[in-house]
Formats: C-alpha cells, sequence, structure tokens
C-alpha cells in the first residue's frame, strides 16, 4: 500500500527493550500527543516508520500495551510475573539482556499484540490506509456466503514486522533469536484466525448467513504461546564467516528432539530463578508475593515461595450477596463481609 506522509504527531506508545520503541508511559496511551522525533530509543528506520504510518502509531502503541498485559496475565503465578518499570527506558529492566525463554516470550507476545491491534483497526475503520481483507475468501461453504470484513492479519503482521524487527538487523544471534521469536507471534494470528458468521432473517431465522475471517481474543493468543514458551527450544550458538563478514546463527542444542519450527520459541541462555532479589538479572524476588496454598503448581506456597515458607493473614472483604432478580428488569443485593486467608511468602 502507498502511504502518504502525515503529520509528524502521535500518541506516547509504550516500549519493549531491544524490539519496540521504548516509553513507560503505557497507561496514559492515546492522552500525550507527542513528535515521532522525541520517542526515546527509535532507530532511524522506525523514526521514518513512525512518520510515514503515523496514522496507525496509536495501535502500534496499543498492540504493545495489550502483549505486555498479557505477558502479566499469563505469568501472574510464576516468580516471574512479567513485572515493568515505570522510570526505565527499558520497562522490563535488564530482564531482557539475557537471551531466556522469558524474552523469547516477551518479543513473540508483543510482536503478536502489535499485528493484532493495527489488524482490529484496520477492520474497524480507525485507519484510511487499510481496511478489510478481500484476497483470501475462496468459495463460500455450503448455506452461508462472504459477508462482513474479513480481517486483514497480513497487513497487520507487515506493520508488526518493520517497526518490532527493525532493530533486528545485526549478524549475531541475539537478533536472529529476537527475528525468529517476533514471527513465531505473528504466526499465531493465522494460525488462530476462525470462520465468524452472522444469521440474517425474520424472527431470529437464519434464511441467509454470512461470514468473514476474524481474529480470536487475544486471551486465546496469549494461551497459545504460553504453551510454546512452556516447550520452547534452546539452541546453541555457531559462527562461520561470510562475505560481509563473521556471522552467527542457532542451532538445536538436542539432536534427539524435534527441532523447532517458525511456530516455536527459542532461546540460547538459561534463566535465573527469580527467587532472591538480583538488580543483575532484573529479578525482584518473590518475598511478599501472594501464593496458592492449595496447588501443587509453580503458584503453590512451595514453589512460589522457593522453599522459604508463607505468612497468613486474615482479610476482610466486602461483597454483593443474596441478589434477588425483580421483574421486569432490575438485580437487587445485600453487601456481606467474608473473611479470606491470604498467604503470602516469606
Amino acid at each position: 500500500r502507498s502511504i502518504e506522509r502525515e503529520r509528524d504527531i502521535i500518541s506516547e506508545p509504550p516500549s519493549l527493550h531491544l524490539s519496540l520503541a521504548v516509553g513507560h508511559q503505557y497507561s496514559s496511551l492515546g492522552t500525550q500527543p507527542i513528535l515521532c522525533g522525541s520517542i526515546p530509543g527509535l532507530v532511524p528506520k522506525q523514526l521514518r516508520f513512525c512518520r510515514n504510518y503515523v496514522e496507525i502509531m496509536p495501535s502500534v502503541a496499543e498492540g504493545v500495551k495489550i502483549g505486555i498485559q498479557e505477558c502479566q496475565h499469563q505469568f501472574r503465578g510464576r516468580r516471574w510475573n512479567c513485572t515493568t518499570i515505570n522510570d526505565n527506558l527499558a520497562i522490563f529492566g535488564p530482564v531482557l539482556d539475557r537471551a531466556t525463554r522469558e524474552s523469547a516470550f516477551v518479543h513473540a507476545i508483543a510482536s503478536a499484540g502489535v499485528a493484532f491491534a493495527v489488524t482490529r483497526a484496520c477492520a474497524e475503520g480507525s485507519a484510511t490506509i487499510c481496511g478489510c481483507d478481500t484476497r483470501h475468501k475462496g468459495p463460500p461453504g455450503e448455506g452461508w456466503k462472504w459477508g462482513g470484513c474479513s480481517e486483514d492479519v497480513e497487513f497487520g503482521s507487515m506493520v508488526s514486522r518493520e517497526f518490532a524487527d527493525a532493530r533486528e538487523n545485526r549478524p549475531d544471534a541475539r537478533s536472529a533469536m529476537n527475528r525468529h521469536n517476533n514471527e513465531a507471534g505473528r504466526t499465531s494470528l493465522n494460525d488462530n484466525m476462525f470462520l465468524k458468521c452472522k444469521c440474517h432473517g425474520l424472527s431470529g431465522s437464519c434464511e441467509v448467513k454470512t461470514c468473514w475471517w476474524s481474529q480470536p481474543d487475544f486471551r486465546v493468543i496469549g494461551d497459545y504461546m504460553k504453551d510454546k514458551y512452556d516447550s520452547a527450544s534452546e539452541m546453541v550458538v555457531e559462527k562461520h564467516k561470510e562475505s560481509r563478514g563473521w556471522v552467527e546463527t542457532l542451532r538445536p542444542k538436542y539432536n534427539y528432539f524435534k527441532p523447532p519450527t517458525e511456530r516455536d520459541l527459542v532461546y540460547y541462555e538459561s534463566s535465573p530463578n527469580f527467587c532472591d532479589p538480583n538488580p543483575e538479572t532484573g529479578s525482584f524476588g518473590t518475598r511478599d508475593r501472594t501464593c496458592n496454598l492449595t496447588s501443587h503448581g509453580i503458584d503453590g506456597c512451595d514453589l512460589l515461595c522457593c522453599g522459604r515458607g508463607h505468612n497468613t493473614r486474615t482479610e476482610k472483604r466486602k461483597e454483593k450477596c443474596h441478589c434477588i432478580f425483580h421483574w421486569c428488569c432490575y438485580v437487587s443485593c445485600q453487601e456481606c463481609v467474608r473473611v479470606y486467608d491470604v498467604h503470602t511468602c516469606k
């Protein structure tokens, strides 16, 4: 698509260390118009992209934001819970400095978030430079016909690729890893597209049914990528000389495992245990984190507290109770005080 140069003003986006442009105030997204040139951390290619695609830059920022939020949901019960730092250019701190599986997940989910948000904005008509997808229709199925607005995930993925991968042009292992994981995140959108249909007719009948391709809820993408995190492939770095100089590539560490595909996450450095605070690794430790006393998983008090034990306190909470439906049509409730046990790591 040809895109005319527009005004150099957008809403301040959040950022991702080593990949997307940085700016910690993602909670105020859309409220602070700024110049592209004043966004900290942009490389020249990202700056050009920002100026040329200024109309969709708020969607890029929104995509990073939902990627971070999904990361925090998926890791809410883990020792590392995707903590962000508000006063730091690198919003995850030193955690992403290492080529760990946590870094792999963050890059993948943020890149997927950008593609998702841009694709959704185009389908909703928020931008004039993009719209619905008319290329991948094919013949309709039995009992339905094409209609609505199929979401153009290819355009969204192109935007994510051009912006998120702009920094990953070095001939080293880390750039190769980031590019692979960014693409794995974007591929997850294609893999989870589904046919959404709507019936038309009198009294709810389905005389005519129209269908279109739709992205799933982003939680589906988060769950999918979390599975990829759990099964991520460990790699080793190899160096070889090409005409442009020394180049680093990645190969699987273990030959007896199935090699990773474009849909899998890859990493080549082990993760810290995240049990204790460590400013060098970016670990905040798990002290005072809430744990699940009845769980035997990583969110349980035994594992989350790293064997240090836990404290228990009681907490009173006001909740709605004894709710009654009145015809027609409202619900009235009483307010009850309930006492809960809250368990936190020592």
